[in-house]
């Protein structure tokens, strides 16, 4: 496939922001307006300044096929303090932002930064990965995690937002 994974940066605001707007359009094609809204992501008060946040204050990873950016993913110490998500009591790595270029949906592009994840949590000494995400639409990305490895925990609601915490153990 000729993926490479590299830590990301700052520079890669742009191209994030453009994956993150290209799966709000993706979303709202397939009639899934609940997940992201409809607002592409770029166009969202603090949008950019999140992904900014995001590149600059925690460990960002950027996934590339021939040179150009087609998935990143952003890891943490623990979720973000505006869900209604409870520290997990261990250490652990919290994947905070998982996304893809659409137009390379299907080459496992999400699947890899999964274990790009699990790589840096084994070598931090931690031995465990979570994750939150939209458990709307059928469950379909809930789903797409457990078969990376994750089991569903605690289930929450913010706002009117249906969400699944899972989580890895990594050995």
């Amino acid at each position: 496939m000729g993926l490479h994974i590299r830590p990301g940066a700052l520079a890669d605001a742009p191209a994030v922001l453009g994956m993150l707007d290209g799966a709000v359009a993706w979303m709202n094609a397939r009639g899934n307006t609940e997940q992201w809204g409809t607002v592409p992501y770029s166009q969202k008060p603090g949008g950019t300044e999140r992904v900014e946040r995001y590149l600059t204050e925690n460990a960002p990873f950027v996934a590339e096929l021939a040179g150009v950016p087609a998935g990143a993913l952003v890891l943490d110490s623990g979720p973000s303090p505006q869900m209604p998500i409870e520290p997990a009591g261990e250490p652990e790595r919290y994947v905070r932002l998982l996304v893809t270029d659409r137009r390379q949906a299907g080459r496992g592009i999400g699947a890899a930064l999964l274990e790009r994840a699990a790589e840096e949590a084994r070598r931090a000494g931690v031995g465990l990965l979570r994750v939150d995400c939209w458990a709307g639409g059928g469950g379909e990305l809930v789903r797409f995690y457990e078969r990376s490895g994750f089991v569903r925990t605690v289930s929450f609601v913010s706002g009117e937002w249906p969400g699944q915490v899972l989580a890895r153990r990594i050995g």
